[in-house]
């Protein structure tokens, strides 16, 4: 599960952000409204205040996600991992929860606790005439925030997915022994891949929770309540989940298949699933993607 689906309050944020509704109406220029982003000057920025803010709240937020959505993870990851068409066990749905929350709650710490101060420090320096790039800034944050939290996520997921498919009863003991047969490189599994998948979710999802969240505060002409927050995050997780799919059965695939080598690389199991089970097998679980 990507912790990265939480939600972040972006009325909240220290430097103060500002929807602005930009009209043109000159006689020969077309009349159109957009949302733009602009840093307020209220207050100077503390990079450190809010890298701590976001930290605890991307922490906190994330154990609850994960908590709370496991069990819809575990199927997800046994429909991705099976090949041929092979039966889903549905008993124990929560394995591995309790060490993956243990490594949830940094990589989340780190994720939203990088976002939300690059993000602000990078939309304080934009030039007032720039800030309809402001979407670039918030996908490059997302995906700086997803490399860094890279680290600690990956050996977290590898062991969770591979407890999820039943191959150890423990993460200690996941850890143990994947580290003595295939070193501690095997922990890290399908690294390339996660990226590959990540990066351009964390980017994806984040601008369009950004953009969704601007609009309806735009529309609405109020700050929105924690419900709406959430629907509006959920609804730029499922489709961003639904996009990156593909990406997500072949990570999966790589970090569970452990020392059986059955795929060489994204390349190779790309080729190996469209030949032995059909190119559908890449979409056929993009309803419980994330």
């Amino acid at each position: 599960m990507d912790p990265s689906t939480s939600s972040t309050d972006a009325t909240n944020s220290p430097d103060g952000l500002m929807l602005k509704n930009k009209l043109w109406s000159s006689g020969d220029e077309p009349k159109m409204c957009f949302a733009s982003v602009s840093a307020g000057e209220d207050k100077p920025f503390d990079f450190f205040h809010v890298l701590f803010d976001s930290a605890i709240a991307g922490g906190t937020a994330g154990v609850i996600v994960e908590a709370a959505l496991y069990p819809i993870d575990t199927i997800k990851t046994r429909l991705q991992a099976a090949r041929g068409g092979g039966k889903i066990n549905l008993k124990g749905l929560y394995s591995g929860l309790v060490g993956n929350l243990a490594g949830v709650l940094p990589a989340s710490a780190i994720f939203l606790g990088v976002y939300e101060p690059v993000k602000q420090k990078l939309l304080k320096t934009l030039p007032e005439n720039l800030s309809a790039l402001a979407h670039l800034i918030i996908q490059t944050a997302g995906a700086i925030g997803g490399a860094a939290s890279s680290l600690v996520r990956v050996p977290t997921e590898v062991i969770k997915q591979r407890m999820q498919t039943g191959q150890f009863a423990s993460a200690p003991e996941a850890v143990r022994l994947i580290v003595r047969k295939e070193g501690f490189k095997g922990l890290y599994a399908g690294y390339g891949s996660f990226l590959l998948r990540d990066l351009p979710f964390d980017a994806i999802q984040f601008c369009i929770y950004e953009q969704l969240l601007l609009g309806y505060k735009l529309a609405a002409q109020r700050n929105l309540s924690n419900a709406e927050n959430a629907i509006i995050g959920a609804f730029a997780g499922g489709i961003t989940g639904a996009i990156t799919t593909p990406l997500d059965v072949i990570k999966t695939r790589l970090m569970v298949q452990g020392s059986t080598n059955h795929y060489k690389g994204i390349c190779d199991c790309v080729s190996t699933i469209a030949r032995e089970e059909g190119i559908h097998t890449l979409f056929k679980v993009w309803y419980s993607n994330h």
